[in-house]
């Protein structure tokens, strides 16, 4: 098994936060396509077929590591971030939308976490990305966001990110609680995940919760989201101008515009 980096780490800000991560030499980290912020001289990147892990060898080895990575959703390739300067050298990744960057010491969380396709950002090389299929057939018609999920496993550093507000929870053995799938960032492979229909449908056409939760029984810790990425969405495709009006409907300018015009 490929060594874990052992990585130092800051996290910035508030509500648009980034993690930065301290490289001495020849240490390296690994993150989604894209979610770089900056990097300082030294850090060469390199972009890998599969998760980026080394785990595996050979092509074959690097194949079956993309396609685990393709059924989840995200890119086929991750970037390698590598310190070949003297020193210690700095790269930071940055969060997309308004949350919280959770840091998980997977070597202190039993070696893995399953977690939501869309709330990895980093992680220290040698952290294997892969994916963690749900048993019930039930799951994957209706868990939406919950039927494929990530697996993380390793002894390293594992940066999450989860919008809004985090929740962090542990659960005793056997106690249950309810959520919406979406808002379901990370698990301990101990904490039994399930689909929950509902129950009345009154409440499901116009609860606005949707029709099934998320059951999560202890024991084991759960992180959980106040503000998932589709809810975020849903929200800003719901006040997008229809096609062809204007920019501004919806606020007071816009308002105004509209009796102006005659509208």
């Amino acid at each position: 098994m490929t060594q874990m980096h052992v990585i130092d780490y800051q996290i910035f800000g508030t509500e648009m936060q980034y993690v930065e991560i301290e490289l001495d030499p020849q240490e390296a980290a690994v993150a989604e396509a894209g979610g770089m912020m900056y990097m300082e001289d030294g850090i060469a990147m390199e972009t890998v077929f599969g998760d980026g892990s080394q785990q595996k060898s050979g092509f074959m080895g690097s194949l079956m590591g993309a396609g685990k990575r393709l059924l989840t959703g995200e890119s086929l390739f991750m970037t390698i971030f590598l310190n070949q300067g003297q020193g210690k050298k700095r790269v930071a990744f940055a969060a997309s939308y308004p949350g919280k960057i959770v840091p998980l010491h997977l070597q202190e969380l039993g070696g893995q976490i399953i977690c939501q396709k869309d709330s990895f950002l980093c992680a220290a090389k040698g952290v294997s990305v892969g994916i963690a299929f749900q048993k019930k057939l039930g799951v994957g018609l209706f868990g939406g966001e919950g039927f494929i999920m990530q697996k993380l496993e390793g002894d390293g550093y594992a940066f999450m990110h989860a919008g809004g507000t985090l929740s962090e929870k542990v659960l005793a053995p056997g106690e249950l609680i309810r959520v919406d799938t979406g808002c379901l960032v990370a698990l301990q492979p101990s904490v039994s995940y399930d689909i929950e229909y509902v129950g009345k449908i009154k409440s499901a056409l116009f609860g606005g919760e949707g029709l099934f939760f998320a059951t999560l029984r202890g024991p084991g810790k759960v992180w959980l989201q106040s503000l998932p990425l589709s809810r975020l969405a849903n929200r800003i495709y719901a006040v997008m101008p229809a096609r062809g009006g204007s920019s501004e409907e919806g606020s007071l300018l816009g308002g105004l515009g509209n009796v102006l015009g005659g509208r």
